[in-house]
């Protein structure tokens, strides 16, 4: 654009001088050409509406609460925000140790289980089983978490420790829903495990298994990751929700420790599945979940407040299994009753199809264990039974569950 303030003349092209004549010198008046002048208007135009337009973007970026804009002078933090995957990755990188470290840290604080249990064979003959675990140490003084199918039935419970120290155990509480035992040395100086959280996890992160595989190999390391969280995987007829890894996980892992790259326990080994074509899944009881019972399997055994109905069900869900049972309908039917409890007191009996409770109508058990979850221990259940092509409502009062290994216990005394 031509500075309009400087003083050389402007020529249109009838003004060139013809050849061989000089042309007149004419001042004329410092104005712009047609064209010229469309141009600069529209030059200003454009630059008129390219700064209100940024203006307004400018202005939308500072008044908007949502604005996710970031300055020079306030760079954007992917980890302010609590619930965003950045945080969660930083606090897994948080003080993490390499894998010697970790094993270096845990592996005082993984015993070796061994049991012996009397079994029954054919012919009524006994003889005497033996069978292997691991446990985790997680207190200074011997308490001692391991599954509670590790020491199902045992009469004897034998701990070892990393040191090769061997000590009789006694089963102090369990809970056989969440498959945890709580067991107790006569020892003390011994080295707990630090406790981490599961509440925390991300898919990815590194973890390390400490056990006995094969009931032989005590004191086993093995890495891998977090493959998954909250599997719902059924054991042995109960649902739960388990960690998944890619760890190697072997029988005889089983109450084994499941490790942060801290070192902190995370889960408790439960199980692993198994086949010619499966490899890399391994599962883990969250640790959160078993720091919410340990109080009450130490004070009392059991998990208090848990309600129980004192039966064992059995859902007949096909025609074949109907004939096979001598029932004409499908359903779920109650297949034993615990002599003295909730539903024998109730005048319930096997055989009775369970219709509905407290008016809502059921057709699994899960339903009916959902049901219990919201009840407590002495409420009256009503429930409505099919006996012998009748409809009959009985009412239940709600007991409270305590585990039949518990229950042994407390009549016979500690292993």
């Amino acid at each position: 654009m031509t500075d309009m303030n400087k003083s050389d003349s402007f020529y249109h092209t009838s003004d060139l001088p013809t050849e061989g004549t000089p042309a007149p010198y004419r001042p004329r008046p410092k104005t712009l050409s047609r064209r010229r002048a469309i141009a600069l208007i529209l030059c200003c135009s454009v630059l008129f509406g390219a700064i209100c337009f940024g203006g307004a973007w400018a202005l939308r970026g500072v008044s908007s609460p949502n604005s996710q804009i970031p300055s020079a002078e306030e760079p954007v933090n992917p980890s302010s925000n609590p619930s965003s995957l950045a945080l969660k990755m930083a606090k897994t990188e948080e003080g993490a140790l390499t894998i010697p470290e970790i094993a270096a840290k845990a592996s005082s604080s993984v015993v070796e289980i061994t049991t012996e249990s009397v079994q029954t064979g054919t012919m009524l003959q006994q003889y005497i089983s033996s069978g292997a675990g691991s446990g985790v140490i997680v207190t200074e003084d011997g308490y001692i978490i391991t599954n509670h199918h590790v020491i199902e039935n045992a009469t004897r419970i034998n701990v070892t420790l990393q040191s090769g120290e061997v000590y009789p155990a006694t089963l102090v509480g369990l809970d056989d829903q969440l498959d945890v035992a709580l067991l107790k040395i006569e020892a003390s100086g011994l080295t707990p495990a630090s406790i981490g959280t599961s509440s925390d996890l991300i898919v990815g992160q590194t973890v390390v298994a400490i056990g006995n595989p094969l009931g032989q190999l005590g004191g086993t390391v093995t890495d891998g990751i977090i493959s998954a969280l909250d599997r719902s995987i059924t054991l042995d007829g109960q649902t739960m929700s388990l960690l998944q890894t890619n760890a190697a996980i072997n029988p005889g892992n089983s109450g084994g420790g499941l490790f942060n790259a801290q070192g902190n326990l995370i889960g408790l080994v439960v199980a692993k599945s198994s086949g010619t074509d499966i490899e890399g899944l391994g599962f883990a009881i969250p640790v959160d979940n078993i720091v919410d019972i340990l109080e009450d399997l130490k004070t009392y055994g059991y998990v208090k407040g848990r309600v129980s109905l004192g039966v064992s069900l059995l859902n007949i869900n096909s025609d074949q299994m109907a004939w096979m049972y001598r029932v004409s309908e499908q359903g779920i039917y109650i297949y034993s009753i615990t002599e003295g409890g909730s539903a024998d007191q109730a005048g319930l009996l096997p055989g009775d199809r369970i219709l509905s409770i407290n008016g809502q109508s059921v057709s699994s058990i899960e339903e009916i264990k959902t049901l219990l979850k919201e009840v407590s221990v002495g409420d009256t259940l009503s429930m409505e039974i099919s006996r012998a092509n009748q409809t009959q409502t009985i009412s239940v009062t709600a007991g409270e569950y305590i585990p039949q290994g518990i229950q042994r216990l407390q009549n016979n005394g500690d292993l």
